[in-house]
């Protein structure tokens, strides 16, 4: 266990000082940026040491999960070198910056709040650990899991950390306490508890999208497309709401680690506009349209009340100030297009390798998930940089039960769908060798 429980210490403690040196070094821009970039190189340096969880969620939710070789004993020492190695690090920030801050809900949220955003965030965190570093439905060869891992942090921090503080990690809860324990050590004992349910629920969702007779493929296929555009409207919501100092940049970071998560399960659309470019191109069968987007608009729906009941506004779904309906029209058929395209180009050819012609085995989910990045910066002021039917029902919908209008989703909803058409067209001119095959409509 030396070199296992080393890991766990080098890993936890660099997470948790970076931590603490974002938030004393006032660097809200690219903070969470930053601590989710040592956790993704942690991971991908001490990975195949000892698992990397550096997380007493993530080591609770391998063992409630059956994970080989990680029993109760296991568990515990994992759990205590991380905790121990949170302690060290918050004493270490402390001496470094000679003060330390409180683990606390954010201004004007409670408790309860908090419990909302640390439960949802390490659900996310867990459920993504399961699903693109445990699951057997991962290639041998995987090495995108410390990216989708560690951006998971992306998404969240942006998202929910001007809720809850974003620590989505026992040890991160414990070491901010210790280290502010002159200030009074409040909550981390109450935000373990939260995380421990986030991880507990991960596992139970984990285990309903694995192949099994439980609920079925098409079980399974609707299950993954609701939370991959739950997480993906959450994330949407929170930022805007919060006022985010990377809104993009975390969406586009939720939409990619879900990709990784759930594209093994039902392709991970989390889009109708993907979906119907992805059936035009014959890439899906034309069955799956109508459980895939019934399944994307009640995930968004779930997200959007979430959000609304969480922070008690709504966002409004309307063309940037200065803007009509034209550019926003041709905003959001463009990058729709940008997004829908990609898809196509990266997740389908049936060629061997992304560099003949075929689909990309490791980076599909970063190209996909950037197209958010790329969308969201350059037209959100124009129309929001929606780009997405189950967005825009979501955010409208909320919209309206707070007492604004319902119908700009509808064009932007028909916007978004002629993007779709455009990429799925665009997709057979480019990729002719695609459609001279025999096969070409999944049955």
């Amino acid at each position: 266990m030396v070199e296992p429980l080393a890991s766990e210490l080098i890993g936890t403690y660099l997470l948790v000082l970076t931590v603490g040196c974002n938030v004393l070094g006032g660097n809200p821009v690219f903070g969470a940026l930053s601590i989710a970039s040592v956790l993704m190189v942690s991971i991908y340096a001490l990975g195949s040491v000892s698992g990397a969880n550096f997380n007493p969620a993530v080591s609770l939710a391998l063992f409630l999960n059956n994970s080989p070789g990680f029993d109760m004993t296991k568990m515990a020492y994992y759990m205590l070198t991380q905790v121990v190695a949170g302690v060290l690090a918050g004493l270490t920030y402390l001496w470094l910056y000679g003060k330390a801050f409180n683990l606390e809900p954010g201004a004007g949220f409670t408790w309860q709040g908090a419990a909302l955003a640390e439960i949802a965030y390490t659900f996310m965190l867990c459920f993504v650990v399961l699903r693109a570093a445990v699951s057997d439905m991962n290639p041998a060869n995987n090495e995108y899991f410390g990216l989708a891992i560690g951006f998971v942090i992306v998404a969240g921090g942006y998202g929910a950390g001007w809720i809850s503080g974003g620590a989505f990690n026992p040890a991160v809860a414990i070491g901010i306490d210790v280290a502010s324990a002159g200030q009074g050590v409040y909550y981390c004992l109450l935000y373990t508890v939260f995380e421990f349910i986030g991880a507990a629920l991960a596992v139970g969702a984990h285990k309903l999208v694995e192949p099994s007779d439980s609920i079925g493929k098409t079980g399974a296929n609707f299950v993954s497309e609701f939370i991959g555009t739950f997480f993906l409207v959450l994330t949407v919501g929170l930022n805007v709401i919060g006022g985010s100092a990377a809104p993009a940049l975390s969406i586009g970071a939720s939409l990619m680690c879900m990709i990784y998560a759930l594209g093994g399960v039902s392709g991970a659309h989390f889009n109708p506009a993907v979906t119907l470019a992805l059936t035009a191109a014959g890439k899906s069968p034309v069955s799956d349209v109508g459980p895939y987007m019934a399944a994307q608009i009640l995930g968004g729906l779930s997200a959007a009340l979430a959000y609304t009941t969480l922070t008690g506004s709504a966002v409004p779904l309307k063309p940037g100030a200065g803007f009509g309906f034209t550019a926003a029209a041709f905003a959001e058929i463009m990058y729709t297009f940008v997004l829908c395209f990609v898809v196509l180009n990266v997740a389908t050819l049936s060629g061997q390798y992304l560099t003949n012609g075929g689909k990309a085995s490791q980076i599909y989910g970063l190209a996909i998930g950037f197209c958010i990045v790329v969308g969201g910066y350059a037209i959100g002021s124009v129309s929001g940089g929606s780009l997405n039917p189950a967005v825009s029902i979501a955010l409208d919908t909320t919209n309206a039960i707070k007492g604004g209008s319902w119908s700009n989703c509808l064009m932007y909803s028909a916007f978004e769908f002629v993007g779709a058409g455009l990429a799925a067209g665009a997709f057979m001119v480019v990729r002719d060798e695609e459609f001279s095959k025999s096969e070409k409509i999944p049955k």
